[in-house]
């Protein structure tokens, strides 16, 4: 493991937040590899009782890139939350050669702690070919994403501010946040933030892939309680990511402002169901994602 690594190991949130704290994620996806296709990766010190989801699904997917040409990029993942991980202890990623075939390449990849799966994960990886195009367009009327307040500015007076600490993602609400809608008894049907690494990265295509799942199940699962006025902090929420699909359509850059677009259609049976599309700035759909998530309000 990198001294980096052990670092981040300790702390990954910092004060001021910046490329020091998105330094110390870019640690946490870089896995040691302890034997062939046998990878070991660390949470955070400061982390909540269970592994962020969308860390263990980021340092899953540099497992599996790991084992994978440069040459070929990842196109789509599908993965499945089996238990809570424990942030106190490693997590033993083993990734299963599935095919290597001429253009195609899938792996599956198995996340373990204390002799148990926590985690499972199946990616396929395509090299570059060309093809017929077309993408929906980015909503229209959306703000720049540097007119807007930053997430910690939004928690300001809000019971949610406590647990705004600097993130190694910056993430701006495009429209008002669900603790706020709660409270002016608005039910929003969309979701709408910018997002972008809080810093600079490495040109490493898969590290931006990968900072992009990390970043995918952030506030996804928000879109779902908006509609019902209730939120993690400020109400009785048990919550957790069940199982979560991402299809990554063109190439981009994570460190670069790109609009999280998201909405529920449908919840029962204590579940919820949430979409989301990837927009750059510009206006390219990047990724679409798809997760449902165990949501019991008490």
């Amino acid at each position: 493991m990198t001294e980096l690594a052990r670092t981040a190991a300790t702390e990954l949130e910092l004060p001021g937040g910046g490329q020091p704290v998105l330094d110390r994620l870019i640690a946490l996806l870089d896995l040691e590899k302890i034997e062939e296709n046998i990878f070991r990766g660390v949470s955070p010190a400061h982390s909540p009782v269970r592994v962020f989801g969308g860390q263990v699904a980021g340092q899953a997917l540099v497992a599996a890139g790991r084992t994978v040409p440069e040459e070929r990029r990842v196109h789509s993942l599908h993965a499945y939350f089996i238990r809570g991980g424990d942030p106190s202890v490693p997590i033993v990623y083993e990734v299963d050669r599935i095919r290597d075939g001429r253009s195609f390449t899938t792996r599956r990849v198995v996340a373990i702690q204390h002799g148990k799966a926590i985690f499972s994960l199946s990616a396929s990886f395509q090299k570059d070919e060309p093809g017929i195009e077309h993408a929906e367009a980015m909503p229209e009327g959306v703000p720049a994403p540097e007119t807007l307040p930053t997430l910690m500015e939004r928690a300001e007076g809000y019971a949610i501010g406590a647990h705004a600490r600097p993130r190694p993602i910056d993430l701006r609400y495009v429209n008002e946040p669900p603790w706020v809608t709660r409270e002016t008894g608005e039910r929003p049907s969309r979701n709408q933030v910018w997002m972008r690494a809080d810093g600079k990265l490495p040109a490493d295509q898969l590290l931006h892939v990968c900072v992009l799942t990390y970043a995918s199940d952030m506030t996804l699962l928000d879109s779902v309680l908006a509609r019902h006025g209730v939120y993690w902090d400020t109400d009785k929420v048990l919550g957790a990511s069940l199982d979560h699909a991402l299809w990554f359509h063109r190439p981009f850059r994570a460190d670069e402002w790109f609009l999280y677009d998201s909405a529920s259609p449908t919840a029962s049976g204590a579940r919820g169901l949430a979409t989301g599309r990837f927009f750059a700035e510009d206006g390219t759909l990047i990724a679409t994602v798809v997760q449902e998530g165990l949501l019991r309000v008490l």
